[in-house]
């Protein structure tokens, strides 16, 4: 058995939705399982965690009290942590040039529609953030499953690949 704990960051633009979702949820004892240690921060954060993630992550009784919109610039430094896997979960923070990670982690892109962005009645707005969370949460659970410590090189990087193209195949 590998007692080793993963490091795992979440990158979106606005760390507001989507990659605190993640980061809670890889947190959430019965998915993570004290193997993983995850972090969320954004390119132009927002400076505030939208409310419906709040509300919807305390509904299924995640730990909010120290959540908060960060740049990704907090984790870049020499003295950052050292991460083992990047996701980047929303299409913008995919295409920008990200900072040089230390110790060189293996890194992928799922793709989220960000719920923050849809218009129209809260019912559509909770309705977006529900999607976007069991959408996260399926990919996750995926993930935190992989046999990480037999898996190395192009066969990590091709099922974690293949985890954030769940959508593309009718999740």
């Amino acid at each position: 058995m590998n007692d080793r704990i993963y490091n795992v960051l979440f990158l979106c633009t606005g760390n507001s939705a989507r990659s605190i979702l993640a980061e809670s949820i890889l947190n959430l004892p019965a998915i993570g399982h004290g193997r993983f240690r995850a972090y969320s921060a954004g390119s132009h954060p927002a400076g505030a965690i939208n409310p419906y993630t709040l509300t919807l992550l305390q509904h299924v009784g995640a730990d909010t009290g120290h959540l908060r919109s960060k740049s990704w610039d907090e984790f870049s430094g020499t003295n950052a942590v050292r991460f083992d896997f990047i996701f980047t979960v929303c299409d913008k923070a995919a295409g920008e040039v990200c900072p040089v990670w230390p110790g060189q982690p293996v890194t992928a892109h799922w793709g989220i529609e960000d719920p923050a962005a849809v218009q129209g009645a809260d019912e559509d707005k909770r309705k977006a953030f529900a999607t976007a969370y069991n959408q996260l949460h399926r990919r996750i659970a995926l993930f935190t499953s992989l046999p990480l410590d037999k898996l190395h090189g192009m066969s990590l990087q091709s099922e974690l690949n293949d985890i954030g193209k769940l959508a593309e195949r009718g999740e």
